[in-house]
């Protein structure tokens, strides 16, 4: 399709892609708004149910165990039967167990187990649920995103886990102060089973099957008929055996091991090896989610820009190799630095370039299989 000749006659392209974009950033804001709740209410579950510092880890990291086993298997159900309609399935069951966090030891047999077992339980059902949704957005952007778009979108798209990190102190915490320790886990809940209603309803798997996006919009995307997002079997000698695939997990681990620490260890680093108080510690601690809200976009914007002029190939890995460089480096440094101000600063940078690789990462996915991407 000629999208000069389109424009020529005053065609403009829709925007559509850029609202399934925004919808899944929402979407990667929730995940982290929810799994981040309890480790902010934890004292208070503690204190009601006599939980001592290990029990409340096992119930903490059940959620991560959860989230690694079904990562796969949630990934494989968008190739299989599409992302549209297994994303909303996952989002309303994570959201059904963020709700069920505030009633578990009261649920029928959950009851039967205890309130450790119980809420390790609804926790670990929460993770499975949550395994898809990043594999499953990343797969919308194969099909939503012409590859010049490709990493700006993935990166937008994971730049909702920033804001989400931003936003989850401040918004359970006033929850809280509301209604209790139970009130973030029942509202997050019911805004979960909403997004999910307003998601399977407004989008779909592909563009062409989109009724709002014209023809001008499918030109920049990538013109024709695309072939079914569903997939009937996997290839997994093919994809096993790819030096590719094996580079892309190796990279991945490396980085988010180091990025957890952001996620679980970083809050306490700054109150007891850097002595600050709880009230500068809540500030700091959103600031290396407010780096990733502007270095991931950034990252996605960059590698297109460097694809467009060297090549596929090179413009993931330069960048993606700068980007690891800075987060090292940063991250070093910052740990060295005696200044917090100027220490802070550094490692909520390094986490920024951290996660801008893993976008880069992510849509290397989308690079090497459209239809194998889940």
């Amino acid at each position: 399709m000629d999208l000069t000749g389109l424009q020529a006659t005053g065609t403009s392209p829709t925007h559509i892609r850029w609202h399934v974009v925004t919808f899944l950033a929402v979407i990667a804001g929730l995940t982290y708004i929810d799994r981040l709740n309890l480790g902010i209410v934890g004292q208070y579950v503690q204190e009601e149910f006599h939980f001592n510092n290990e029990v409340m880890g096992w119930i903490l990291g059940s959620f991560s165990l959860g989230y690694a086993i079904f990562h796969i298997p949630g990934g494989w159900l968008g190739d299989r039967f599409g992302p549209r309609i297994v994303l909303a399935c996952a989002l309303l069951w994570w959201s059904v167990f963020t709700a069920a966090m505030a009633v578990g030891p009261r649920l029928w047999p959950l009851a039967l187990l205890g309130p450790a077992a119980a809420l390790a339980t609804v926790r670990f059902l929460m993770g499975a649920g949550e395994a898809a949704a990043i594999p499953l957005g990343n797969k919308m952007m194969a099909y939503w995103l012409g590859e010049n778009e490709r990493a700006l979108g993935t990166s937008i798209f994971l730049a909702g886990v920033g804001a989400g990190g931003v936003v989850a102190p401040f918004f359970i915490l006033w929850l809280m102060n509301c209604g209790g320790w139970r009130t973030p886990f029942l509202v997050c809940g019911v805004l979960g089973a909403v997004l999910a209603a307003c998601w399977y309803s407004y989008v779909t798997n592909q563009p062409q099957q989109h009724r709002a996006v014209n023809a001008a919009e499918l030109a920049m995307i990538g013109g024709g008929i695309a072939p079914s997002a569903q997939i009937s079997y996997v290839p997994w000698q093919k994809l096993l055996s790819s030096k590719s695939i094996w580079g892309l997990m190796v990279s991945h681990f490396c980085l988010v091991y180091s990025v957890y620490i952001f996620f679980t260890w970083f809050f306490i680093y700054l109150v007891r090896v850097r002595g600050v108080t709880i009230v500068r510690a809540s500030f700091w601690g959103s600031a290396p989610f407010l780096a990733t809200i502007f270095l991931v976009p950034f990252w996605g914007w960059l590698s297109d820009r460097v694809v467009g002029r060297f090549g596929k190939r090179n413009g993931r890995q330069w960048v993606a190799w700068l980007g690891i460089t800075c987060s090292a480096g940063l991250m070093w440094s910052g740990s060295q630095t005696r200044a917090n101000n100027l220490a802070f600063l550094q490692l909520a940078a390094a986490a920024g370039f951290n996660l801008g690789a893993s976008a880069i990462l992510w849509t290397t996915c989308n690079d090497i299989t459209k239809r194998f991407s889940g």
